[in-house]
């Protein structure tokens, strides 16, 4: 069998570490091709300007939002979530690492976002506000310096009926791009893959949605959603492999996220690194995270994307260099995992190219050790979190506990910063899980504990 031309024993000659994927190991990859901070924000071809425009436009949705989702009120309908310490984590963490983590824990609950319930609630929101505030400034029904709250009345949802919007999903995009665009009036359609969950396709059929569902993966979902919306003019496809507009919704959480660690006393800076371990399925939630992070943290932050054994596109993709041109069921990989959210087999190219200067590394996490983690988190902090939104947990042991983590640590000189330093891990879904579904991760996750 050739990939590309190439067999597979020229593969794992050439890139030692497809040998591990294919045998499906836990394995941590640092980026020989992470720059330093000035150099890669200079070849960049997103800059910051782009993170403060999307910022900007959140803020001017923001009067909408607060009427249209009260829950979002209280936050004067800016989309975010809260920062948690989990320091009751640390033993089960270090145990499993065997080795001590030096640092502070927290975790970023991008679960309990508003209105989704996920990180997808970042970047889906906001395509779709993105859009609608195109459509509506181009008809002459909205200006720039209008308060958008005008946008709850009938004259809007009338326009935005007259369009449409798909796009694929393995579950938490959809919801995101499925309640926002319906809200808003759009006819919208969400195009599943196989793997995805049920009550995801029931909430969004529940909220007026069209569901289409294949029996193949993520991949067919979005080749079919694209190909079904093009020749449309009226119809906008969420391109989640190739969209900026998402990208640049997830990176405005590093904005928020500078707010947030002020407030709370955290310094970040030389000698107080920030560590952030993002799951990772395509990679635009992730991707755009940390292009956000490391335009406002500079050299201080160092990101890690975390994917399933079962599922390690963008390392595939970024420590070959051939992002897109490969997926992992070229490798016999068999694109299978319980984390249906990064249940993904070909990485997005445009992501990988814009965050490969950027980021630190990738590691591969097994779906037994996210259901242990699910239930250790239960148990220790008393937060439930979706099997897909634990892949960052085994973030802090990979960098403090092991050979290739404490490697990195000498070769960014930041070894004795260790004990200054901030793990943030990023709980990417999991607040909108039906009681029934979480109690069986539980016990799913409590009797692999006990093994």
């Amino acid at each position: 069998m050739k990939i590309l031309g190439k067999p597979i024993g020229q593969w794992e000659e050439e890139f030692p570490i497809v040998r591990d994927l294919i045998d499906l190991k836990e394995t941590l990859w640092i980026n020989p091709k992470k720059l330093p901070i000035d150099e890669a924000v200079a070849e960049s071809s997103v800059t910051m300007e782009d993170v403060l425009d999307a910022s900007a436009r959140l803020e001017r949705f923001a009067p909408y939002l607060a009427l249209a989702f009260p829950e979002t009120a209280k936050t004067g309908g800016i989309i975010e979530s809260p920062l948690a310490e989990i320091e009751n984590m640390r033993p089960y963490l270090e145990g499993e690492a065997g080795g001590s983590i030096q640092g502070r824990l927290l975790l970023k609950l991008d679960s309990h976002l508003p209105i989704s319930g996920s990180i997808k609630a970042r970047g889906g929101i906001y395509e779709v506000l993105h859009h609608a505030e195109d459509i509506a400034l181009q008809s002459g029904l909205l200006k720039l310096e209008d308060n958008y709250a005008v946008l709850m009345e009938p004259r809007f949802r009338e326009l935005f009926s007259q369009y449409s919007i798909a796009v694929g999903s393995t579950g938490n995009l959809g919801l995101s791009i499925g309640i926002m665009s319906a809200k808003l009036g759009f006819k919208v359609t969400v195009h599943m893959s196989a793997d995805a969950r049920q009550w995801k396709k029931d909430l969004l059929r529940s909220k007026g949605v069209q569901v289409v569902e294949y029996a193949d993966d993520y991949s067919k979902a979005v080749e079919e959603g694209r190909r079904q919306a093009q020749g449309d003019d009226h119809c906008h496809f969420v391109d989640d492999e190739n969209s900026k507009t998402l990208f640049m919704g997830y990176s405005v959480a590093a904005l928020r996220l500078k707010n947030q660690l002020a407030e709370a006393g955290i310094p970040v800076d030389e000698t107080h690194p920030l560590f952030v371990y993002l799951p990772c399925g395509v990679g635009g939630g992730p991707g755009g995270v940390a292009f956000g992070i490391k335009q406002v943290f500079g050299g201080a932050a160092h990101c890690f994307f975390a994917e399933p054994t079962h599922s390690p596109c963008m390392i595939l993709g970024l420590s070959t260099g051939y992002h897109d041109q490969v997926c992992v069921q070229d490798f016999g990989i068999d694109n299978r995992t319980a984390a249906d959210g990064l249940a993904v087999g070909r990485a997005s190219s445009f992501v990988g190219k814009v965050i490969q200067p950027f980021l630190s590394g990738s590691y591969t996490v097994t779906d037994e050790r996210l259901y242990q983690y699910l239930a250790a988190l239960t148990d220790q902090e008393g937060i439930r979190l979706e099997p897909s939104a634990l892949a960052g947990m085994k973030g802090p042991g990979n960098v403090c506990a092991t050979e290739g983590g404490k490697a990195y640590q000498s070769k960014e000189g930041i070894t004795s910063a260790m004990a200054g330093a901030t793990h943030l891990i990023w709980a990417t879904g999991g607040n909108m899980v039906p009681e029934a579904e979480m109690s069986a991760y539980y016990q799913k996750g409590k009797s692999l504990l006990t093994k």
